[in-house]
């Protein structure tokens, strides 16, 4: 194992699912914390990394959206993502796309240009010191309504070439994906690219999936995981050429041990399968932990630990020429 850990770690990885939230290490939050004079409930980031106990999704975002508190101006959302970024070069993430929600800020007083500008900030930073390409992906929160959801869409219009695309998260219990349908039809017509998750073992899933699927016509579906009980599902995501987000260490919180063939089993069936880090800050494992997961539950070959991230590269939102680039030294790392 020792060769391919470092085979792993020097890979060159493309993630395609993390949130920008979700990196909020707690040494981050208690120093915008003390720059915004906001208290937070522990003595320390030890404590505060200790009260990290969820066991489902509800219970996770619960914490989740609580930590977000100390994130009030441009500065703190250009620190949380350049500190996001150093933490991809040091992996040797060559290209990312970052979800951030804008809601959860908009929704307690925080301009959506704010979060925006300090974002945008970061992005072009990391592009031209650290060699990282990033874009930015805005998600709406399905547990608000969908008329929030349009009129946040809206609001990125002044913004649109700094977002690549749009999608959907947060609570799935009664929210469904064609509740969205008439805000994900406009953001298409905008020219956004679309997904939307579908979280491990949520209610409905299988017809979360459908909808994405038939009723928003989605470029890809992050996590999707549960697809394995369709053959149905399985089919038409290959027709269609889609790729699935899959974050193996999140979704041990939700589903304990049984996550652990989804990656080989993703792969086996001929699906696009990807590997990336959702919530890392919170979850203990950033991209690279997760693929040394999987490694370590179902072990791989270095030729399909290569077809993980090729995967990712071909169905990033970036162009053939770009894309490209990434492939060959992604084969010249193999042959190697």
């Amino acid at each position: 194992m020792t060769d391919l850990t470092e085979f792993i770690s020097r890979l060159p990885k493309c993630e395609l699912h993390v949130h920008i939230e979700g990196t909020l290490e707690p040494e981050l939050k208690f120093a915008l914390a003390a720059r915004n004079n906001v208290t937070l409930p522990y003595v320390d980031a030890a404590a505060m990394r200790a009260s990290y106990a969820f066991h489902d999704l509800p219970s996770f975002l619960a914490v989740y959206y609580e930590g977000m508190s100390v994130l009030l101006t441009e500065t703190d959302f250009y620190d949380l993502a350049w500190a996001y970024l150093n933490r991809a070069k040091e992996q040797n993430v060559r290209y990312a796309e970052i979800f951030f929600d804008p809601q959860a800020h908009t929704s307690r007083g925080v301009e959506f240009g704010t979060v925006l500008r300090g974002l945008r900030r970061a992005v072009l930073d990391a592009r031209r010191l650290l060699d990282v390409r990033a874009q930015l992906i805005m998600c709406f929160m399905r547990d608000f309504s969908a008329e929030y959801a349009m009129a946040t869409l809206m609001e990125s219009l002044p913004y649109r070439e700094w977002i690549i695309g749009v999608g959907l998260d947060s609570d799935e219990r009664a929210n469904p994906p064609d509740k969205f349908a008439a805000v994900f039809a406009r953001a298409r017509a905008e020219g956004y690219q679309l997904t939307m998750h579908c979280d491990l073992d949520q209610e409905n899933s299988l017809d979360h999936i459908r909808q994405c699927l038939d009723v928003i016509g989605v470029d890809r579906i992050d996590h999707g995981v549960n697809c394995l009980e369709s053959e149905e599902l399985q089919d038409e995501i290959r027709r269609r050429g889609l790729g699935l987000t899959v974050c193996p260490i999140s979704n041990g919180y939700v589903r304990g041990a049984s996550w652990q063939d989804a990656v080989r089993n993703l792969l086996d069936a001929g699906l696009r399968v990807t590997v990336s880090s959702d919530d890392p800050a919170y979850m203990n494992g950033y991209v690279t932990e997760n693929l040394l997961a999987v490694q370590a539950a179902t072990p791989l070959t270095p030729a399909e630990l290569v077809r993980l991230q090729r995967n990712a590269f071909e169905i990033a939102w970036l162009p053939d020429a770009v894309k490209d680039a990434y492939l060959a030294e992604l084969d010249g790392y193999l042959a190697r």
